[in-house]
């Protein structure tokens, strides 16, 4: 018998191995979880194209705009020179504008356009909508543990970067 939750495994991934380690575990549920909403994302919503990289850049651009390319690579840990090819096809994309820093003149920074701002925010509704709608299709057990270990992921989620970024976390 499977380790998970539920009884129900679905034929398309194998389930995790009986007496596996909680850290394996967790990565094919993570695994898993990113794989269904990059799919089922293009399934429903057919006019998705954005890579996920570049959805992750919106992100953080929604979060902290005007930024540095150096900035965005050292929040999302790639390297300079991939975020800048990054945000020069967003550029041509309409999602964002690259302008001079008004703190550096001889530095430039990267904004939200309103398109960009647009499509994150239908990106955000359409997950959001399809994971509501898996969440109501679980029952009160299940939808109750998740909302319950949702604190504990996010600090987990934490410790991980502390650890990419060589901090200990005490």
């Amino acid at each position: 018998m499977s380790p998970q939750p539920s009884s129900e495994v679905s034929s398309s991934s194998p389930a995790p191995l009986a007496g596996a380690p909680e850290a394996r575990l967790l990565t094919e549920a993570v695994t898993r979880l990113r794989r269904a909403l990059r799919s089922s994302i293009r399934t429903e919503y057919p006019w998705e194209t954005l890579p996920m990289a570049q959805v992750e850049l919106l992100q953080v651009l929604g979060e902290h705009s005007p930024a540095r390319v150096s900035d965005l690579a050292a929040r999302r840990r790639l390297a300079p020179s991939t975020v800048s090819g990054l945000i020069g096809q967003m550029i041509s994309a309409g999602l964002v504008a690259r302008d001079v820093d008004s703190a550096d003149r001889r530095a430039s920074v990267v904004t939200l356009t309103d398109a960009g701002r647009e499509k994150l925010a239908a990106w955000t509704t359409a997950h959001e909508r399809r994971i509501d709608a898996a969440l109501a299709a679980l029952d009160h057990t299940a939808r109750t543990a998740i909302t319950q270990a949702l604190p504990a992921l996010f600090q987990l989620a934490e410790r991980l970067g502390e650890a990419a970024d060589g901090g200990t976390g005490d």
